[in-house]
């Protein structure tokens, strides 16, 4: 083997090692935080249809609407599990703050 393809394979297999470790992840489900404020009051939320918990002491987190993209963009809600028992979630809401909209984080909290 020459110690040009060498070196190319070298460079491959450190180009690959370097790409294994990107990560896209979604958003945390709790919202985007204390950001900006953004102008557009967020819309009605949607309603969502679900069954019984697929685990036993699980509990629906209702689904609503962050900022993403300069637009609101509905993020569906899901089944978790309390972190430590007696906990209760409290979902994220948008609140008026001078001229826009600010959205406070959805939290556990001991009951």
């Amino acid at each position: 083997m020459s110690s040009r393809t060498l070196r190319s394979g070298l460079l491959l297999a450190a180009g690959l090692l370097m790409l294994g470790g990107c990560v896209v992840a979604p958003a945390p489900y709790y919202g985007y935080g204390y950001g900006e404020a953004v102008p557009v009051a967020p819309p009605p939320p949607q309603v969502e249809y679900y069954g019984a918990p697929p685990v036993v002491g699980q509990i629906w987190l209702n689904g609503y609407w962050g900022w993403h993209g300069g637009r609101h963009v509905w993020n569906g809600g899901r089944w978790a599990s309390p972190p430590a028992p007696g906990q209760r979630w409290h979902a994220p809401e948008w609140r008026r703050e001078g001229p826009g909209w600010r959205q406070r984080p959805g939290y556990w909290e001991r009951r």
